[in-house]
């Protein structure tokens, strides 16, 4: 298959505008594909020259940002009612599970959560 410039698809897209026909009609009287034609249309729009797996990371990175949270990952919820009589479980974002026990040392489970915490 002969490869075609980007100059070249440029003028068709162009051409495919001024038609006023769909991708689908202006493709089959070309000859490609409808897919194709919509394709570099996108891609003369978005202005990129290269294709890097960066490039695409970075653009979908600007449109889609990741919110932070300012808060830690752990997160203390109140207790309305006595805890029960067996063991509690806590469960960290990255699914590491810690269980306190009835009888546990309240000065432990602060130095553990600490560390924790300085670990992130």
């Amino acid at each position: 298959m002969e490869r075609v410039s980007r100059e070249a698809w440029a003028k068709r897209v162009e051409r495919w505008r001024d038609s006023g026909l769909s991708a689908a009609e202006y493709a089959a009287e070309i000859g490609v594909k409808a897919h194709t034609l919509s394709w570099w249309k996108w891609r003369l729009a978005s202005g990129g020259e290269g294709r890097t797996v960066a490039t695409r990371r970075q653009r979908r990175a600007s449109r889609h940002p990741v919110k932070t949270a300012a808060v830690s990952p752990l997160t203390f919820v109140e207790m309305r009612a006595p805890a029960p009589a067996e063991s509690l479980e806590v469960v960290l974002p990255t699914s590491l599970r810690i269980c306190v026990r009835p009888d546990f040392d309240a000065a432990t489970l602060t130095r553990l959560l600490d560390v924790l915490e300085a670990r992130r």
